[in-house]
Order: structure tokens, then C-alpha cells, then sequence
């Protein structure tokens, strides 16, 4: 079902895990979403219940809170004091606490959450801006990925991995318990945010924080953006209320640190915008799909803000009739810009394609794949939403071009391709 041998996808399987959890607020509200105001009345009966209890009870009761969920990987007592503190402005009409008391009430305000159970798809990946101690010749990558879990609700998570000189690539097994970050500065939307230093990359989840990602943080499209030599890595992704959606930014230097933002300007209010990695012509560049259908090239002298800018790229062939996409930013190559695609046709199956970019003007397509290059193979067509391949963006590593892609929207994998087998298939086309 592949037409495209040369591509070899390796023996990699990135699937949902249901273990893997974070501990999030629990906030006891009018409607039962996260992102209203608590309801102060219900919250400070819950109090109350547990100030009822002796203190020997109240010690019995968080015994087996412990107990349940002992692992010498959290410090759940400082998880409850932190959640405690949180709520202290809510529980302001109660007498002081003792610490047995403050930690019971602490974990009433907490509940467990998997944020990977249903799905783990949609990769992105990007060299990884530590490269100490890592083997000549060989590269350390980070994946992004999107986690799907209970409520169809969407987070950001990560894996660090490893591609050698000869193109073998590892992937670092996951840490179960997960780490939401702090947030250091919120102005609106506006966030910056970090994780503990000593946190593992993948422990490390960036949930839904404002109300305009409420159900979900999706399909990051990560690039290593280099300006005046310095490297910053951004992705674009979107926010989804669960009403309505619109297209935001991250930043990082070191995937420890973040800053969100939203983007603003008539191409912004869709989704499946793609950064090139570098200023065209002095300006920032963008590939856009603001009208659902085709692809823009747009340019900004603002990150920020994005006009509506030039079509590009429109369906042309049957596997792509529906609508065309970008599969994550441009990749630059000596011949041109390498732009993976996604097209969808018939029963919403989606396939990955590719063109080439003129390397000066990327609003001239000089390369076209006629035919796909991944398409859902029938032994994969079944997952959380089928007959779906999907990439949220690829790199190049020396001769190679590495492209993670998820498959039914459930689990992801890695194939690479020699890159001048694959320039072969980008036929010309007519000028």
C-alpha cells in the first residue's frame, strides 16, 4: 500500500500509555470544566468534612492517600502543600490547619489524570540543543508529540532519541509520572513558563492553561529557527476551546524554559500554520492554509502578526481533492525548499506528500510528488480516527531526511529517506 519503497520506516512504536499520568487541580465547579471559577460553597464543604475529622482519623485517612500512590519518584506531601497554598484565598473563613489537616485538604483538591490514554500521534522532531557526549557522526533529536486523553483533551509531551551516522535511530524510553510546568509571568494570554531542572525531558507536559486551549494544545509543528547565529526553536500549534480554534506560538532555548503567545492577523485564525527556519528576504515566512483548502506563502515583518499572503499550492490530484496541508516547516535543502504535505481524498484518507520550493522565491513550485509517499497501509487503517498518516514535521540529518508521522491518529513511528531518492520524485513541473 506504500508506493514508495525507499522509504525505510524503522521498527519504532510511540503508543498511548495509560499509565503515564500527571496530578492536576481539581476544582470543584458550577459547570464540571477546569477553566471555571471554583464554586466556593462546595469547595469549603469539603473543608469543612475534613476539618471534622480527630486527628487520628484525619492521620488514617492520608496514610492510605500515601499508601495508594506511594513511588519514590513523587513527593506527593509537596505536591499537597503546593495544591494547599493554591486554595488558601478559598478557604480564608477557616481556622488554622494542622500540617496532617493541610496536606488531607491539599489532596481533595488534586486528581489524577492520563494524559496519553487514548492517543500519542502527530510528531514533530528537532536536534536537540544539548549535543554533549553524544557519538561522532551521530545526532540527539527531540520529539514533540500530541497526547490525547480522557475528554478528547490534547497536551504537548516529549522523547528525547538518538540517529546514528549509519541512520539507526533509539528512542529513550518515557518516566511514567509526569510534571506540569510552573508558571513564572502570565499577562492574558500571554505565558512563560519552565520545569524543574531536575525534571527528564519526558516527564515534562505542557497541558491546557488558558481558556482558549481548554480542550486542547494540538499538532505543534517544532523548527529550529536560526537568526544572526543564534538558535530558538519554535513551534506553532493550535489552541482549541472546544468552540472555536486559532493558531499560537511557543518558544524555547532549552525545552526547559517556555513562552506562549497567540498569533494575531486574518491567516492566524485557522490552524496548520508552518515557520520556515530562517528570515526570506529579511522577513519571517510562513506556510498558511487560511482558507481550508490550499496553501500560502506569507511573509511578516512581526512573528506575531500574519497577513494573508499568496497561494501556493492547490489540490490537484485525486489523493489530495478535499484539501492539502503542510506536514511541519520547509526544510532547506542545496536544490530548493523540501515542504512535506498532507493531502486528504476519498472517505477523509489522509496520505503524505512533498514538493520543492525555489530556494529564492518560495512562492515557485519547481517539484511536485504526483503520487504519495506515505499512505495508511490496510494492516494500520483502524486507530482512534482511521485511515489517517499524519507528521507534524521532519529534519534533515546529513544525506537523509528523518520523518516521524503518526499513523490512525493513535500511535506514531520514524522512517528515513536518502534524500536524492527522493528528490528524483519530485517531478518538475510546468512552468
Amino acid at each position: 500500500m506504500n508506493p514508495s519503497p525507499f522509504f525505510n520506516r524503522h521498527p519504532l512504536y510511540l503508543r498511548p500509555d495509560p499509565s503515564r499520568v500527571i496530578v492536576r487541580p481539581f476544582r470543584p465547579a458550577i459547570e464540571p470544566r477546569d477553566f471555571n471559577p471554583v464554586d466556593t460553597t462546595r469547595a469549603n464543604h469539603i473543608v469543612a468534612r475534613v476539618l471534622a475529622l480527630d486527628e487520628a482519623e484525619a492521620q488514617s485517612v492520608l496514610a492510605g492517600v500515601l499508601d495508594n500512590f506511594d513511588d519514590p519518584q513523587r513527593n506527593l506531601l509537596e505536591i499537597f502543600e503546593s495544591r494547599a497554598a493554591e486554595m488558601e484565598q478559598v478557604f480564608a473563613g477557616h481556622a488554622a490547619f494542622s500540617p496532617t489537616q493541610r496536606s488531607l485538604i491539599g489532596a481533595y483538591f488534586l486528581h489524577e489524570y492520563s494524559f496519553e490514554a487514548a492517543a500519542l500521534f502527530n510528531p514533530s522532531i528537532v536536534p536537540h540543543p544539548d549535543q554533549s557526549a553524544v557519538e561522532p557522526g551521530s545526532l540527539r533529536f527531540i520529539l514533540s508529540l500530541r497526547a490525547v486523553g480522557e475528554g478528547h483533551i490534547s497536551s504537548l509531551t516529549f522523547r528525547r532519541g538518538t540517529i546514528s551516522g549509519e541512520g539507526a535511530i533509539s528512542i529513550e524510553p518515557p518516566v511514567r509520572l509526569a510534571c506540569l510546568p510552573h508558571i513564572s509571568r502570565r499577562v492574558g494570554d500571554k505565558i512563560d513558563l519552565a520545569f524543574a531542572a531536575d525534571s527528564n525531558l519526558s516527564q515534562r507536559v505542557i497541558f491546557p492553561i488558558t481558556e482558549a486551549q481548554a480542550n486542547g494544545i494540538e499538532d505543534a509543528r517544532f523548527v529550529a529557527f536560526k537568526d544572526h547565529g543564534r538558535t530558538t526553536f519554535f513551534a506553532t500549534y493550535t489552541a482549541y476551546s472546544g468552540r472555536a480554534i486559532r493558531s499560537e506560538l511557543i518558544e524555547t532555548r532549552d525545552f526547559q524554559s517556555f513562552r506562549m503567545v497567540p498569533l494575531t492577523g486574518p491567516a492566524a485564525v485557522n490552524k496548520g500554520m508552518a515557520l520556515f527556519p530562517r528570515k526570506i528576504g529579511g522577513r519571517y515566512a510562513m506556510i498558511a492554509r487560511y482558507d481550508n483548502e490550499s496553501l500560502h506563502l506569507i511573509y511578516s515583518d512581526n512573528l506575531l502578526e500574519w497577513s494573508l499572503g499568496t497561494p501556493i499550492l492547490r489540490p490537484e490530484y485525486p489523493w489530495e481533492f478535499v484539501q492539502i496541508g503542510n506536514c511541519g516547516s520547509p526544510i532547506e535543502l542545496d536544490e530548493g525548499w523540501l515542504l512535506f504535505t498532507h493531502g486528504v481524498g476519498p472517505i477523509r484518507r489522509y496520505s503524505i506528500g512533498a514538493v520543492l520550493l525555489d530556494k529564492h522565491d518560495p512562492s515557485r513550485v519547481i517539484g511536485r510528488a504526483r503520487l504519495p509517499l506515505v499512505q495508511p497501509e490496510r494492516s494500520e487503517r483502524e486507530g482512534y480516527v482511521p485511515n489517517v498518516v499524519y507528521s507534524c514535521g521532519a529534519m534533515k540529518f546529513g544525506n537523509r531526511i528523518v520523518l516521524p508521522y503518526a499513523v490512525s491518529d493513535t500511535f506514531s513511528t520514524i522512517a528515513t529517506v536518502k534524500i536524492d531518492r527522493l528528490l528524483e520524485v519530485l517531478l518538475p513541473t510546468a512552468e
